[in-house]
């Protein structure tokens, strides 16, 4: 079965594996300026709020250094109030810069407004490591993981934030992706083509209370040794 193309509706009473809310216009056609607005007004709306803990960041801040020899330059996509990219800052001495794709996102120092589907020029290639909690925002997971990873360096690892709270059973217009952890390396292996792989999932250092697992799932640029 091609996981990529299995689109499904949220559906608490009956628990599936992956699910993809769609943003379509009557015509059919993507509506992008409504998953824009939904994002835009969850990002105001929670703006108080972070997912991130500095613990976790520093957790995997090590994992990196004890893998990447010379990381200069980091990307943490979808990150609000952007404390993901100072504590990375502050944990590898290194330039990282955050995205987010509301107006808010000038509040914030290293923080410019950005869709994360997108891809500057002059990232391609040339990022060591790219964080992101907010991988479940995404309108199209295959195509987000895809250009995240051709920014990456050879070599260099994109770490996907992945908790109970992004299955499939917990989407919605504002978070549409969602998948079981167990099914998260088999969409990877599918939407990589062998461009990417997962290495490695740990476990978060710091869990909330509702949460059932929060994991970390590291992925990196390049095929199989």
């Amino acid at each position: 079965m091609n996981l990529a193309k299995l689109f499904v509706k949220r559906d608490v009473a009956q628990r599936q594996d992956f699910a993809l809310r769609s943003y379509v216009r009557a015509d059919g056609s993507f509506d992008y300026e409504r998953y824009r607005a939904i994002q835009e007004a969850g990002n105001k709306r929670k703006l108080d709020r972070s997912w991130a803990a500095e613990e976790n960041i520093a957790y995997v801040a090590a994992y990196l250094k004890e893998r990447l020899p010379d990381i200069r330059f980091g990307l943490c996509h979808g990150t609000r109030r952007g404390l993901e990219q100072q504590w990375f800052r502050e944990h590898l001495g290194c330039e990282v810069v955050g995205t987010e794709i509301s107006e808010t996102a000038t509040q914030f120092p290293h923080t410019i407004q950005w869709d994360f589907h997108e891809v500057k020029p002059e990232w391609l290639g040339a990022v060591d490591f790219i964080y992101s909690n907010a991988f479940d925002h995404s309108y199209d997971p295959a195509l987000c993981i895809n250009r995240w990873m051709s920014c990456l360096k050879p070599g260099g690892i994109c770490v996907i934030e992945h908790s109970s709270e992004h299955e499939a059973e917990y989407t919605s217009e504002l978070d549409p992706f969602g998948a079981s952890l167990n099914i998260m390396p088999y969409l990877m292996l599918e939407w990589s083509k062998g461009a990417f792989h997962v290495e490695d999932i740990r476990e978060a250092r710091v869990v909330p209370p509702a949460v059932d697992y929060i994991k970390f799932l590291m992925i990196r640029h390049g095929r199989h040794a």
